[in-house]
C-alpha cells in the first residue's frame, strides 16, 4: 500500500521561504517519476515541479527561479524549496509519484500554504 504524506506548509510573509517534504511509504520511490502540484483557490490544479524517469527535473514557468524540486533516495522523500514566495503562490500544494512499471498513480493529502502579510 503506498502513502503519500506531505507536511512543511504554513502561513508565511511575501518574501518568505518553506520547504516542503512527502514521504513516501510502500513500494514505489525508486521506481516512479514524481513531483509536486498545486491547487490555488478556485483553480484548477496545476504542475509546480517534477523529475522525469530520467531524473531530470522539470518547472512550470516562472517557478524555476524561485522553487527548487529534490530527493533523497535513502529516506523516500521529496521535497519542495520555495523562496521569494509570493502572495500567489497561496495553495494547497500536492505530491505526486507514478509507479512507471504499471503507471499507477498516487497523490498525498496536500498541505496548505498561505502566503500573506
Amino acid at each position: 500500500q503506498v502513502q503519500l504524506v506531505e507536511s512543511g506548509g504554513g502561513l508565511v510573509q511575501p518574501g518568505g521561504s518553506l520547504r516542503l517534504s512527502c514521504a513516501a511509504s510502500g513500494s514505489i520511490f525508486g521506481t516512479a517519476v514524481m513531483g509536486w502540484y498545486r491547487q490555488p483557490p478556485g483553480k484548477q490544479r496545476e504542475l509546480v515541479a517534477s523529475f522525469t524517469s530520467g531524473g531530470s527535473t522539470n518547472y512550470a514557468d516562472s517557478m524555476e527561479d524561485r522553487f527548487t524540486i529534490s530527493r533523497d533516495n535513502a529516506k523516500n522523500t521529496l521535497f519542495l524549496q520555495m523562496n521569494n514566495l509570493k502572495p500567489e503562490d497561496t495553495a494547497v500544494y500536492y505530491c505526486y509519484m507514478r509507479r512507471i512499471s504499471d503507471s499507477s498513480g498516487y497523490w498525498g493529502q496536500g498541505t496548505q500554504v498561505t502566503v500573506s502579510s
